[in-house]
């Protein structure tokens, strides 16, 4: 796609791994709301084991690390994520499949997540429990504008043209403000680390970059082969011309050199 592409943040559709996520995290909060509300002996048991908590990781309970992603309390705090994973990861899954967002998605919280928790280790920052999908509502939106740098937004409903870069600038120093203001909180590095996240996964898994490198390497290959081959055969082809007293050249890509070539540099008569 284009990098000076336009895109107004209308509705875009409703549809593959974005549907899905948006989907399960609606669901899973519908239910924590509820045994809030009727049982909420259960809510905490609940919130307990799916919160990324870094004394249960040490226990652990490393499953937290994606759990943490589907566990919300304010009702705010949920639809800000969600909202920013519709409007722009269905721009980001157009570019690189369900499954590369599934891996996005999931990558990006567990990156934020370990990170997280090693810096928790110091007893200094990254303390408290971390929930909901900030972090990688963070990585999409950094994987969005590395893959449209100089794109504007018109965010809806506000008639005006962004430039991506902007947005990622701006969301970045409000939850550097948030982390200040929490003193270096778990929460607040998680959604942070998210960023880095998303800058991580597209250096790893940018599908332009691996599918060039790949390319790259097995044309290399082939040509290393084809080669190695022509070189092989001339070597044959001289022995053979030697014992019926003639003398062939060849250069050192394996290519017939006539004898009268006076040419200095290294290459032959015809190249195949």
């Amino acid at each position: 796609m284009p990098r000076n592409t336009s895109f107004e943040m209308g509705l875009p559709p409703f549809r593959g791994a974005v549907k899905q996520i948006i989907l399960a995290s609606t669901a899973i909060y519908i239910v924590l709301l509820l045994l809030q509300a009727f049982a909420p002996d259960t809510a905490g048991v609940v919130y307990l084991l799916g919160e990324l908590r870094p004394e249960a990781i040490h226990h652990g309970w490393v499953w937290q690390f994606a759990t943490y992603a589907f566990m919300y309390r304010d009702p705010l705090d949920f639809v800000l994520s969600l909202v920013g994973i519709y409007f722009i990861g269905g721009a980001v899954e157009d570019q690189i499949g369900w499954g590369r967002l599934y891996g996005l998605f999931f990558g990006s919280l567990i990156f934020a997540g370990v990170v997280g928790y090693g810096l928790s280790l110091t007893g200094v920052i990254a303390q408290g429990p971390a929930i909901g999908s900030g972090a990688a509502a963070d990585a999409i939106l950094m994987v969005f504008y590395l893959f449209n740098r100089n794109a504007p937004i018109m965010l809806f409903p506000i008639p005006i043209q962004i430039p991506v870069k902007w947005i990622v600038v701006g969301i970045a120093a409000l939850e550097i403000a948030y982390l200040l203001l929490y003193h270096f909180a778990l929460q607040f590095c998680v959604i942070l680390l998210g960023l880095a996240g998303g800058y991580l996964w597209f250096l790893l898994f940018s599908r332009r970059r691996v599918s060039i490198g790949l390319s790259e390497r097995v044309y290399g290959m082939r040509n290393a082969y084809y080669r190695w081959k022509r070189r092989r055969a001339a070597r044959k082809f001289q022995v053979y011309m030697r014992k019926h007293d003639r003398t062939v050249y060849f250069d050192e890509y394996g290519n017939y050199k006539p004898p009268d070539d006076k040419r200095d540099d290294g290459r032959g008569g015809w190249v195949n």
